[in-house]
């Protein structure tokens, strides 16, 4: 073998290496187990249709052992709530947030009781079934007020890069890192808006609340969609760029 395809072997070698390195380092997030499995509950939940069998019970003890990934996690929007927020951010975005913030501790709080009662150790059924009721409307409270948030950023936004665009008039605005940065910041909050739009109609969906129209096929379609998304946002930044 020359030297060249010695080196090309190597680079190669090398390639392959960082792409495992990023793999192991996605892989090794909590959220992002969780969100794999959450893809794999869902989609399960798409396949059964409501309907007893194999896709059912894969849906089922997916949805019991995600619970495990979560235990803690309340802490992580309970330090948000009492997080300081961004200089410059109107008080009607603060208070949408701060509210998603506590629904969403609240519900992953909640859930830790449902994961108690559902494995036995807590033994009151019924208040289990309550209490799992209550997490999901704080859950889909949570994602009503993400969506608000989303559209009231894209609006600023959306301001921010016109005015930008005047000052950029006579010259390439792709040219130019802050125009840029803003329209990766708007791709960013778009995704972000779909994934919560689609969450309200899972929580509907897991709540009956439309049992006719949001389906079990239909919540487990948007579900496994909003969680693809939710493996799409947690990927590593160089990897994000790839698949752009």
């Amino acid at each position: 073998m020359d030297g060249n395809g010695a080196y090309n072997k190597m680079s190669t070698l090398d390639a392959t290496r960082a792409e495992l390195a990023l793999v192991v380092l996605y892989l090794n997030k909590a959220e992002a187990r969780d969100k794999i499995c959450r893809a794999i509950q869902y989609g399960s939940k798409f396949l059964s249709n409501g309907e007893a069998g194999t896709a059912q019970n894969v849906d089922k003890s997916t949805s019991l052992a995600r619970k495990v990934f979560r235990l803690f996690k309340y802490v992580n929007d309970l330090h948000a709530l009492i997080s300081p927020t961004p200089q410059g951010t109107p008080l009607p975005i603060i208070l949408l947030g701060k509210s998603k913030n506590a629904l969403l501790s609240t519900f992953l709080f909640l859930d830790q009781i449902v994961w108690l009662g559902r494995t036995g150790i807590y033994k009151n059924k019924e208040n289990t079934e309550l209490i799992g009721r209550i997490s999901l409307f704080c859950w889909m409270g949570s994602s009503v007020c993400t969506s608000l948030v989303e559209l009231a950023e894209l609006g600023r936004l959306s301001r921010s890069m016109k005015k930008l665009e005047k000052d950029l008039k006579n010259t390439d605005k792709y040219q130019d890192e802050a125009y840029n940065d803003k329209l990766k910041k708007s791709n960013e909050r778009t995704l972000a808006l779909v994934k919560a739009g689609m969450d309200i109609v899972v929580a509907v969906g897991l709540l009956q609340l439309a049992p006719k129209k949001v389906t079990p096929r239909v919540t487990g379609g948007f579900g496994f969609v909003s969680s693809l998304i939710s493996c799409y946002q947690l990927l590593p930044s160089s990897s994000k760029s790839k698949t752009n």
